[in-house]
């Protein structure tokens, strides 16, 4: 059994879950991991947390518990 994700214009089409997760994810712009839950968004920039986001020079980040 497949499904799709609609994102942005394009339809991807998946038959489990972690193959979605890895393609669809984004990208933490310092340490380059997969962002799967929160991360945080600074400047048009996605980040893993704040830790990360304050090593590229984005000001003001605080992650949340």
């Amino acid at each position: 059994m497949t499904f799709e994700v609609h994102a942005q214009g394009a339809v991807h089409v998946f038959d489990c879950f972690s193959c979605a997760i890895h393609r669809m994810a984004p990208i933490c712009e310092h340490c380059k991991v997969s962002i799967i839950g929160q991360g945080v968004e600074a400047d048009g920039n996605w980040f893993c947390g704040a830790h990360c986001a304050r090593a590229e020079g984005k000001e003001g980040i605080v992650d949340r518990v």
